[in-house]
């Protein structure tokens, strides 16, 4: 016969009962255990990034920017007249001196003109000697008159001096006497005014001569100016150099003024470099460049500032001061680094990818003894083209990730494999 047994279901109730808390509890313990756990770290190959140290001594502060090598003195050779290209005798590269002759044009109205004007010339000389011939001519009959006039008031005050000593012994009549002075004095007088008259055509003819003079010298500098203008048509360098440019093909047509060629000297060049306009307000006159023509360097100083910035770029002229390396030729692209200040003795690392100059970033800095890098907030100061200065945020000996880390910014930690 069974008996029932008491407190049976009762006690498998409580342990039930303790069992389900128990496992709640425990549950409840994981799930915030769980939860306080970080979250595995991204791994990252650490051949990918680049990594620096930061370090502590002198900085030097660069600019760079790149450029051409460019001609200091340019000869660009204009066009005087109107003219059809005749004939090309060279070809850009050769050398030239000042008379070598680069090109021939022609213009038939100009050379025409200036044989107009050359027998013009002659047949001014030919009338202004006819002209003198003349005037000479005449210039002499006028001192045959008054040469003539001299002779007879001579001879006529002669008469009268006689007439006068016999009228004075009562020789010879009274009027006699009065009509020997008459005559004298007549003859005196228009003796006077024959002087002045060749006296007068002296100065006449040199009047006469010296206006033709100038009408043959008019024309003379009207002749020399064609002249000129056809010697212009053959174009000639003007400077010694070598011949960077001529585009003109034979036939073509220019008109006065048009550029026909470029001459430059080679030997004497300077680099345009262009530089960012947030970059270029700490470059000043007479600070040290170097130019890398990548067949060599060449050390320069900085010669000029554009004043107006150009798509976000300003031209700053280099003056080269060292030998140019072999190939150095003008519109030949270099690199130019201009050296803006020293800084003895500061906190620096390499220049991160977005890191700009007084500005907060945040870099991944390795943890000491581990392959983890953290997430730091840097404060950084004045910046090179390779380095940057570290105001706040790290110490010298930390290592940090200066690659473009763009694709782990929803992560605070990284792991580096």
């Amino acid at each position: 016969m069974d008996v029932p047994r008491k407190g049976v279901r009762r006690s498998k109730i409580i342990k039930r009962t303790i069992a389900v808390v128990f496992g709640l509890i425990s549950i409840s313990l994981l799930t915030w255990g769980l939860g306080r756990l970080k979250p595995a770290a991204p791994l990252v190959e650490r051949s990918s990034v680049w990594v620096d140290t930061v370090k502590r001594g002198p900085m030097i502060r660069q600019v760079r920017g790149l450029g051409t090598l460019v001609p200091e003195e340019i000869l660009w050779i204009p066009a005087i007249t109107d003219g059809r290209v005749e004939k090309l005798i060279l070809r850009p590269g050769a050398k030239v001196t000042k008379d070598t002759l680069l090109m021939e044009l022609s213009n038939p109205e100009l050379t025409l003109a200036m044989l107009d004007y050359e027998w013009q010339v002659k047949m001014a000389e030919a009338g202004y000697r006819d002209l003198r011939v003349k005037l000479e001519s005449q210039q002499l009959d006028q001192r045959a008159r008054t040469a003539q006039l001299q002779s007879e008031h001579i001879q006529a005050k002669l008469r009268y001096d006689r007439d006068q000593k016999l009228a004075a012994e009562g020789l010879t009549p009274d009027l006699n006497l009065q009509l020997s002075k008459a005559t004298a004095e007549e003859l005196a007088n228009r003796h006077q005014i024959e002087e002045k008259r060749l006296a007068i055509s002296g100065e006449s003819v040199e009047a006469q001569l010296a206006s033709q003079r100038v009408q043959i010298e008019k024309l003379l500098a009207a002749y020399h100016l064609k002249k000129e203008q056809v010697e212009g048509l053959k174009i000639r360098a003007g400077a010694e150099g070598v011949l960077q440019e001529m585009t003109l093909q034979v036939g073509q047509r220019v008109t006065p003024g048009t550029i026909l060629a470029k001459v430059a000297q080679p030997q004497k060049l300077k680099a345009e470099l262009k530089i960012a306009e947030t970059q270029a307000k700490d470059v000043q006159i007479g600070q040290y460049a170097v130019i890398d023509t990548r067949n060599g360097t060449i050390d320069s100083r900085v010669s000029r500032i554009d004043p107006a910035v150009v798509n976000g770029t300003v031209t700053v002229d280099v003056r080269l001061e060292g030998t140019l390396p072999e190939g150095a030729r003008p519109d030949l692209s270099v690199d130019g680094t201009v050296e803006i200040e020293r800084l003895n003795d500061v906190v620096f690392v390499g220049r991160p990818v977005f890191g700009q100059p007084n500005s907060l970033v945040t870099l991944f800095r390795l943890d000491a003894g581990t392959k983890e890098a953290s997430r730091v907030q840097v404060k950084l100061g004045r910046s090179s083209v390779n380095t940057i200065e570290i105001v706040d945020g790290l110490r010298v000996g930390d290592q940090v990730v200066l690659s473009d880390m763009s694709a782990w910014d929803a992560y605070n930690r990284i792991r580096l494999n």
